[in-house]
C-alpha cells in the first residue's frame, strides 16, 4: 500500500517591506512521503519570500513537469517558476524555456557549493535565473518550527527574513549565488 501525504494547515503573516506586501495566507500544504520537514519549510519559506495573490504551490515531488511553486497570469503563461533543492542543469533550462522567471532555493549545506561549482558557471548564462542559498542551520532551524497547524508571521526586510511561531524566531539570512535579490 502507498504511503498518503500529510497534510499541514498553515496561517502565515507576511510583512515584506522591501516590496511594500503585507498579507495574511492561508495554506494548505501536503507533504509527499518522502520529503523532509527541511524542504517542506523552504518551500514555505520560498512562498513567504516571493508572495503573491497569484503564487499557487505545485504538485511538488510528485510531478516531474510542475515547479515547487508557480505564477501564472489569466492566460496561462508563467510568469514565475520557483523550484527548492539542487535541480540538474536540464530541469533548470527547461524551466526558464517556459516561464519568464526562475528562482531556485538551494539547500543542503556543503553540497549546494559542490553543486554550484559543477553547474554554476553553465547556468550563468541563463538571464532569467536567480539562485539563492538558504544556510544548512537556517533550514534545521525551520524544521523545528513544522507542525500539522503551523501559525507563522515572516517579516522581509533589507533582504532578511524572520520566521516565527509563538515560541520560536528564526532568523534567514540568504546567499544569493546568481541573480536579483528582490523579486519583481
Amino acid at each position: 500500500m502507498a504511503l498518503r501525504a500529510t497534510v499541514f494547515k498553515v496561517e502565515l503573516s507576511i510583512a515584506d517591506m522591501d516590496r511594500g506586501y503585507y498579507r495574511d495566507h492561508v495554506l494548505t500544504l501536503a507533504r509527499h512521503p518522502s520529503e523532509t520537514d527541511e524542504r517542506l519549510m523552504v518551500r514555505l519559506l520560498a512562498f513567504a519570500l516571493c508572495a503573491d495573490e497569484g503564487l499557487a504551490f505545485g504538485r511538488g515531488l510528485s510531478a516531474d513537469d510542475e515547479p515547487d511553486l508557480w505564477q501564472r497570469d489569466l492566460t496561462g503563461v508563467i510568469r514565475l517558476w520557483i523550484d527548492v533543492g539542487l535541480p540538474d542543469e536540464k530541469t533548470i533550462r527547461r524551466a526558464a524555456g517556459r516561464a519568464g522567471a526562475v528562482r531556485l532555493y538551494a539547500y543542503g549545506g556543503r553540497s549546494v557549493g559542490v553543486w554550484w561549482d559543477r553547474v554554476g558557471a553553465r547556468l550563468s548564462t541563463i538571464d532569467r535565473l536567480t539562485v539563492i542559498e538558504i544556510p544548512r542551520e537556517t533550514t534545521a532551524a525551520l524544521a523545528g518550527l513544522v507542525d500539522r497547524s503551523m501559525r507563522l508571521q515572516c517579516t522581509i526586510q533589507d533582504g532578511h527574513a524572520w520566521v516565527a511561531d509563538d515560541r520560536t524566531s528564526v532568523e534567514v539570512t540568504p546567499r544569493w549565488l546568481k541573480g536579483d535579490p528582490v523579486p519583481r
